[in-house]
């Protein structure tokens, strides 16, 4: 998703760079094919030279962007708590890594989002920041629960938590593929779109046993 975007931007400004000098409005110049990405679930189309224009990801942040990233750093710290008991609670040797993956990727992307909204002058979330009606997140009973769970337990339960958290994380990226217009929000939803739908595909097939 991220090389599809890249695709775009590199289309569009060889598309601009013939019209920098001019006074007319920027007109495509390439007939080669353009692959835009598609939201979650949807095919990427291609985009005539003229579509490409239009196309590009802004480097101007919009509201959904910002929301976008205050949300998902939330979010985020959720998935790394419901990951931190993993390593000594868990009895799926599966279960243990997927939970070290997540912190792994989820740590830094945490830190990215945050760099990004201090760059931006706007508000970075604090640790207890409430999380009303953001999809896929734990209630604190769901919580509660996973942290008491051992063996077998917890891993059926941090399994079902975890499903349903990347499904909303999933949810909160196409809206913001949908809305957002900065590049850096937009590649890291589309990150989230795929890494996130290739983990709920990878915990379908962990059995547990016990």
């Amino acid at each position: 998703m991220r090389a599809a975007l890249a695709i775009v931007i590199g289309a569009a400004a060889v598309a601009l760079a013939g019209c920098a000098g001019g006074a007319e409005p920027p007109r495509a110049t390439s007939t080669a094919p353009v692959i835009a990405p598609g939201r979650p679930g949807e095919q990427a189309r291609t985009l005539s030279p003229d579509e490409a224009v239009t196309a590009v990801p802004s480097p101007t942040a919009n509201a959904a962007d910002v929301r976008f990233f205050q949300d998902m750093v939330v979010h985020h710290r959720q998935a790394l708590d419901m990951s931190a008991a993993a390593p000594t609670r868990a009895s799926s040797d599966e279960v243990r890594r997927l939970a070290a993956r997540i912190a792994d990727v989820q740590g830094p992307e945490i830190n990215a989002m945050i760099r990004w909204l201090r760059q931006q002058g706007q508000r970075v979330p604090d640790h207890h920041a409430a999380h009303d009606g953001m999809p896929g997140m734990a209630t604190p009973e769901q919580m509660a629960r996973l942290r008491a769970a051992r063996g077998p337990e917890f891993d059926r339960l941090y399994i079902s938590l975890m499903t349903a958290h990347h499904m909303g994380a999933i949810t909160m990226a196409a809206g913001e593929l949908e809305k957002g217009s900065h590049t850096v929000p937009l590649e890291l939803a589309s990150d989230i779109s795929v890494s996130q739908a290739a983990e709920i595909n990878r915990m379908r097939r962990i059995t547990i046993t016990g």
